[in-house]
């Protein structure tokens, strides 16, 4: 794999898709929705998991199903943190170590 490549999946794609996503998609989302003490607070989870998944649509529907997951966990710690930067690098860590089970 060359070094374009891994700067990209390493550290392009985690930055854009959470700003993108997280830090607007689904912070638009809690400020629309959100409601203190109700059960509104997982529709922007759901919502942005489902985007997120929506954004690897080119890659085919195993890479959108297997990334979900993962797109629920990050949208949990947006919604926890409300800090797209640290949602970047727990993308690119699972990224990562995606890259790591690719290559053995």
């Amino acid at each position: 794999m060359d070094m374009a490549t891994l700067l990209r999946l390493l550290l392009l794609a985690p930055v854009l898709e959470e700003l993108v996503v997280r830090a607007g998609l689904q912070q638009y989302l809690i400020e629309r929705f959100y409601e203190p003490g109700s059960h509104t607070r997982l529709m922007p989870v759901l919502l942005s998991a489902t985007a997120f998944s929506g954004l690897h649509l080119a890659s085919g529907w195993t890479v959108v199903s297997a990334v979900f997951l993962p797109g629920l966990l990050l949208a949990m710690l947006y919604q926890a943190t409300r800090d797209w930067r640290l949602c970047a690098l727990t993308h690119a860590v699972f990224n990562g170590m995606a890259l790591g089970v690719c290559m053995q």
